[in-house]
């Protein structure tokens, strides 16, 4: 590939989908394009390249996108952030929205699904005391191809071994021939939708929890603005907002603020709570295990 066509390609994927393409990924987008080359019939990336430039394939550059994105996940993946929402967002928004019983939840960036599947799974644990309620989880990205998967909820050995408690797999899962299916009930609670997050999201509405992990570390920083810009009028003013470990909004975002209390937790800033010690003899919950699950 030429300086010319990976200097092209770098803007087009900033344009179309905010990512950053450093120089030292270029190894990275020769071997992926090449895959796509020869799943397209195209003879090389000169090729492919000379075609982007017309500018007439538009589910041609949906394709390079997709195949420059980066679809890592897991089910309950880094455990911290779900432990956070079981034992402190969840009690905290069920105690807020008593009155309208209802509950809106967002993953931006949710890949093949496994982080809205579990958070679905984790509020499905409370059983009869969501009687009533009505539970909406959304799950948006950028590729319509991740999304295809995501909605079928079937996932392989490796995919289910990777984090999801065994007492969840019998619980909310079915064996489809070599692979596993989360449950009907399961995939009910939650929608998945294409979406661009460098794009407006008015339509969303507002949700009382907003998860956009480990997507922010592939943007520059005016990126990073912009997407928290975007993201942050969606979430109810006394609304949880979950980063990854390795993100966070300083320096970022003027109307959000780290929750002082909980790694990985950001409020509005109006909202943010001070920070309090732990009442004398409490100890945080285990992590989600099988033991920890089971019942």
């Amino acid at each position: 590939m030429t300086e010319a066509d990976f200097a092209f390609l770098r803007l087009l994927l900033q344009q179309r989908s905010g990512l950053s393409l450093t120089a030292d990924k270029r190894y990275l987008a020769e071997s992926r394009l090449g895959i796509l080359c020869r799943r397209r019939g195209i003879a090389d990336l000169e090729a492919l390249v000379r075609q982007l430039r017309l500018g007439r394939d538009a589910g041609l550059e949906s394709a390079v996108v997709d195949a420059m994105t980066t679809n890592e996940t897991l089910f309950f993946r880094d455990q911290t952030p779900f432990n956070l929402f079981r034992d402190v967002i969840l009690p905290e928004r069920l105690a807020a929205n008593a009155a309208s019983r209802s509950l809106r939840i967002w993953c931006a960036a949710v890949s093949s699904g496994q982080e809205a599947y579990s958070l679905a799974m984790l509020i499905d644990e409370l059983g009869e005391r969501l009687a009533g309620w009505k539970i909406d989880i959304l799950g948006t990205d950028i590729s319509a191809e991740i999304l295809e998967k995501a909605r079928t909820g079937i996932y392989s050995q490796f995919e289910i071994q990777r984090g999801l408690p065994i007492q969840m797999l019998l619980k909310h899962f079915q064996q489809v021939g070599d692979k596993w299916q989360v449950s009907q009930r399961i995939r009910a609670m939650v929608e998945f939708k294409q979406h661009n997050l460098l794009e407006r999201n008015d339509q969303f509405g507002r949700f009382d929890v907003i998860f956009c992990r480990n997507v922010l570390i592939y943007f520059d920083v005016p990126t990073k603005v912009k997407v928290l810009e975007l993201l942050t009028p969606r979430l109810v003013p006394d609304g949880a907002f979950v980063l990854g470990a390795a993100e966070t909004v300083l320096g970022l975002a003027t109307k959000l603020t780290c929750d002082p209390q909980h790694r990985g937790l950001y409020r509005h800033v109006a909202m943010a709570p001070v920070a309090a010690a732990p009442a004398p003899g409490v100890r945080p919950r285990p992590a989600i295990t099988a033991t920890a699950l089971r019942g």
